[in-house]
Order: structure tokens, then C-alpha cells, then sequence
């Protein structure tokens, strides 16, 4: 049986704020098929966020239900949560995250540092990542000798390293200018070319119409998909 990647139902998330509770995810219902890139657009306060922290087992639900591929991910423990975000889910986030000490290459390879992947098969893919977004050629230099764009094209790699089954971007051209951003733009919409599933959250029209299809959340609730 064919199970879409992700498929998220009756999703609900509520935090307490101080003596109150404000809901932030409403009956939230989103299924992604394999090869699909789409992205979740929203005012701030919309639930873009929360929504993108349940997907990448960051966070759980309150109530619904969340599978990836068949699994269901709510039933599973804290380490095996680590386990799926480790080699079932790249991120990509608006503020890089690279490490300042480390080059590209070293950066690349972290999400490898404590698995048991032989060096070798890592250090190739880890080249393979860093080529495919076109950076090879800064391999050796550390984030403070890179580019806003070349940085995402760092952390893109990042995510691509564990050949995960679905990339999700929080922003990703949220610290960029405009060229930049559509750059980085052109690249995400290469690897869906290619094959990769992946879920952009944008708050920006011009870049979530690069995406195949647009979900719009609005106080808690998917108003169209």
C-alpha cells in the first residue's frame, strides 16, 4: 500500500499563557505525497510555526493523529522521535544554524557525528550534498568567508546529507535579499525536480508560489489547500 509521506489529521496544540489557554492549532489536516514541494503560508500568529514543529517531531499535538509514511509517529518514544529527525527529516532554517568554528565540509557532516556511517561512505556524501547545491568550490571555508546565499546553500546541504524523506524549511529566505532569495528558490525547486518532498513555511507570496501547491492557515485553520 501507497501511504503518503506525511498525513496529519485533527491536529490541536494549545499553550498556557500565563492563567490562560490560547489554541494555536485548530482541527489542522495536511497529507504531502512523495515528490510533492508545498508551502504553508500565514499571517504571524497563524500557527506556521507550531504546525512545522509537530511535522519535524519537535513537538506533539495536543489530540489527532500524525504518520509518516504508515508510521505512526505519535506512539513513539522520545528516542525514537531523535531517531526520525535524524534520518527521516532534513531541516533548513531561516537562520542557517552553522557551526562558526567549522568549515563547509565539517558543517555538512555533523548530522553524521554520532552515527555509526563508515567515513568514507560519509565523507562521499557529504561531497555529494555540498555539489549538488553548487559549493564545492567553498568546501574549506568557514561560515564568516561565505555569502547569506552561499550559508543557506551550506545548510541545504545540511539537510540533504541523511538523503532524508522530507525537507522542511522554516523561512528559508527570510535573512535574504530578493535576488538572493529566488536563487535559493531555483535551488529547492531543482531538487523537487529531482525528487525531494518538501514543506516551506513563507509568509511571503513570491516565494510560496515557487511551491507546487499553497496552504493557507489562518488563526489556527487550514483555509485553503
Amino acid at each position: 500500500m501507497n501511504f503518503p509521506v506525511i498525513e496529519a489529521l485533527h491536529i490541536e496544540k494549545s499553550y498556557l499563557m500565563g492563567y490562560s489557554i490560547l489554541p494555536v492549532l485548530n482541527g489542522v489536516e495536511i497529507r504531502v505525497e512523495r515528490g510533492e514541494f508545498v508551502a504553508i503560508m500565514g499571517p504571524s500568529g497563524s500557527g506556521k510555526s507550531t504546525l512545522l514543529h509537530i511535522l519535524g517531531c519537535l513537538d506533539r499535538p495536543d489530540t489527532g493523529s500524525y504518520h509518516i509514511e504508515g508510521h505512526n509517529v505519535l506512539s513513539a518514544t522520545d528516542s525514537e522521535l531523535s531517531k526520525i529527525r535524524a534520518t527521516q527529516i532534513g531541516f533548513v532554517f531561516q537562520s542557517f544554524n552553522l557551526l562558526s568554528a567549522l568549515n563547509v565540509f565539517e558543517n555538512v557532516r555533523l548530522p553524521f557525528s554520532y552515527s555509526r556511517i563508515e567515513k568514507g561512505e560519509a565523507r562521499d556524501r557529504v561531497e555529494n550534498a555540498i555539489a549538488k547545491v553548487g559549493l564545492t568550490h567553498r568546501i574549506k571555508h568557514r561560515p564568516a568567508e561565505l555569502s547569506g546565499g552561499e550559508l543557506q546553500r551550506a545548510a541545504i546541504a545540511r539537510a540533504l546529507v541523511i538523503e532524508p524523506k522530507i525537507i522542511l524549511a522554516d523561512e528559508p529566505t527570510g535573512n535574504l535579499d530578493s535576488k538572493t532569495g529566488i536563487e535559493i528558490m531555483n535551488l529547492f525547486q531543482k531538487l523537487h525536480h529531482e525528487g525531494a518532498t518538501i514543506i516551506m513555511i513563507s509568509h511571503n507570496h513570491q516565494i510560496a508560489n515557487h511551491a507546487q501547491r499553497v496552504i493557507e492557515l489562518m488563526d489556527g485553520r487550514i483555509i485553503n489547500k
